[in-house]
């Protein structure tokens, strides 16, 4: 059976077809998030450390490190990213102990991750466009990581499935003549958002299943893509997420925390509470509150993506004796306040292969 080993300093996680589910956290990624790419101008990472115990906290066995900031004071990604990327990637390592992915489109920043990162990281991600496969694939092979591969080449993004597994099957294609294995690439089929195409959700279960029976590879996605646009996300990725499993999914790149309830939110429902003539206790707390009226939670927690994705897991004898999922729903719910392994650990380099 094809297995992707990652690995860190001290954890192994490892994608395959008789293996968990394996949830690849993507909060610490600036594109989209105003805030945090502020912060990283500026030198601020406390938003990337509580990201970082957060995910781990609620079940992600590797980390997605983007550094992709466009800085206002330097608009060159491939003077500043670089630098961000070995300040992130050493500072989530000391904090946390599961294996990273290093996420970038800039090749300087990929090498960046690479040389800072202890263990064996994924590297995100080669694509079919020829220029893109000389620059990546050599790196792949000097520091002997696996990668992702996304089915898209210099024609853009087919809506053809057919098209997309071609792509795929070239990039495997070409990683062999490096002497790269197809058990160390993990591709990408691109999920389209089901709003725009309302066969988006067979296609690429289709495709996934085309992948790991013809071409032997793992998989991953970005699952939240699925649902973009519509209404009630989480209930469309919580249905999609196990059917792609089924269908041979091995790894998604998501967000497995549940955002706690801001205050604008928590003074809302307070107000709408008061307006109907109920009395609270006065040393009612927020955490109370929230518990009670179904809000969800003050800190972070694990999603229902991952009580969807641990369910199927025990669906599919992935999760032997049912051992995790007892522990998912025994254990005190304490995203945000445990992950880190033993607080920060001492630095170190790779080994190189």
């Amino acid at each position: 059976m094809t297995r992707t080993v990652v690995e860190s300093k001290t954890k192994t996680a490892i994608l395959g077809f008789d293996e968990p589910f394996c949830v690849i956290g993507e909060r610490i990624n600036p594109t989209g998030r105003k805030k945090l790419a502020a912060e990283l101008e500026t030198g601020d990472f406390s938003t990337v450390e509580k990201d970082a115990i957060a995910q781990v906290a609620a079940g992600a066995t590797v980390l997605d490190i983007n550094a992709g900031v466009v800085y206002n004071s330097n608009p060159n990604p491939n003077e500043t990213e670089p630098p961000l990327m070995t300040k992130i990637v050493e500072l989530v390592q000391g904090l946390v102990d599961v294996p990273l992915c290093i996420d970038s489109s800039v090749p300087g920043a990929l090498e960046a991750g690479l040389e800072a990162a202890e263990g064996r990281p994924l590297l995100n991600s080669v694509t079919g466009e020829e220029e893109r496969l000389e620059l990546v694939l050599p790196l792949v092979k000097k520091y002997n990581v696996p990668v992702v591969a996304i089915s898209n080449d210099d024609t853009g993004i087919s809506e053809d499935p057919d098209v997309r597994f071609d792509v795929a099957k070239k990039i495997v294609e070409r990683a062999a003549d490096f002497g790269i294995p197809a058990h160390d690439i993990v591709v990408d089929p691109l999920v389209m958002p089901i709003g725009a195409m309302a066969t988006a959700g067979q296609q690429v279960f289709a495709l996934v299943r085309r992948l790991r029976e013809e071409l032997g590879v793992n998989t991953t996605c970005g699952a939240s893509n699925i649902s973009f646009g519509l209404p009630n996300r989480h209930g469309i990725n919580n249905a999609f997420l196990p059917m792609a499993m089924g269908a041979g999914m091995t790894s998604a790149i998501m967000n497995p925390v549940a955002l706690p309830v801001g205050p604008k939110k928590l003074a809302e429902k307070k107000a709408e509470v008061e307006a109907k003539g109920i009395v609270l206790p006065a040393d009612m707390d927020d955490e109370t509150f929230c518990q009670l009226f179904g809000l969800g939670s003050t800190q972070p927690r694990a999603g229902k993506e991952m009580e969807a994705i641990r369910a199927a897991n025990l669906l599919t004898n992935n999760d032997p004796h049912g051992g995790a999922w007892i522990k998912f729903n025994k254990a005190p719910d304490e995203a945000g306040a445990a992950g880190a392994a033993g607080g920060r650990r001492g630095g170190g380099r790779r080994r190189r292969a």
